[in-house]
């Protein structure tokens, strides 16, 4: 007889930049700018993930923001105490 064991286990890494936006660009439309200006954290948070250390488990509790407990990635921003998803 054969018998067949398996392991599903989660395993996460996180990670954060500051990104400097203008002082004219309003709270509200932060999401807008960093959407459109890519090019000012995407690699720095490429290059962060990939020297992070694996960590067991979702992540979820990790941070206070994270919400998407059903989705496989989550992308935030916050400033000024308030934020959203990208």
């Amino acid at each position: 007889m054969k018998v067949t064991i398996k392991n599903r286990s989660i395993y996460y890494k996180t990670t954060q930049v500051e990104v400097e936006v203008p002082d004219n660009i309003n709270e509200f439309d932060v999401r807008d700018y960093l959407n459109d200006n890519e090019h000012l954290w995407v690699d720095k948070i490429d290059k962060q993930l990939s020297e992070a250390e694996y960590e067991y488990g979702l992540g979820m509790d990790s941070d206070e923001g994270w919400t998407d407990k059903d989705h496989e990635c989550e992308w935030r921003y916050e400033v000024n105490g308030t934020g959203g998803h990208l």
